[in-house]
């Protein structure tokens, strides 16, 4: 599996975010892959993927896209909405 933050440098929650992605992937690693994607430097994929509002985080598994999440939010809820999102 794995969970893509799509996001932008001048994005506040984003950044306010991006520690909790951070300790979150060291509790979620290597068993579920963690990976950003700036939608400023990526607009394509930003696109394919339909973001409407950063952050958003994109859970994937088998190259589909099972779950998604809007909005910042803290290391508990992030492991806790991909461990959920998985079972």
């Amino acid at each position: 599996p794995l969970v893509v933050d799509f996001w932008a440098p001048w994005c506040g929650p984003c950044k306010m975010m991006a520690p909790a992605f951070v300790r979150a992937a060291a509790q979620l690693e290597p068993q579920i892959r963690l990976a950003k994607v700036d939608t400023e430097a990526e607009p394509e994929l930003g696109a394919r993927y339909n973001i409407r509002s950063i952050p958003t985080l994109a859970l994937f598994q088998g190259g589909r896209e099972v779950a998604r999440q809007a909005g910042a939010i803290g290391v508990a809820d992030i492991v806790r909405w991909v461990r959920a999102s998985l079972v």
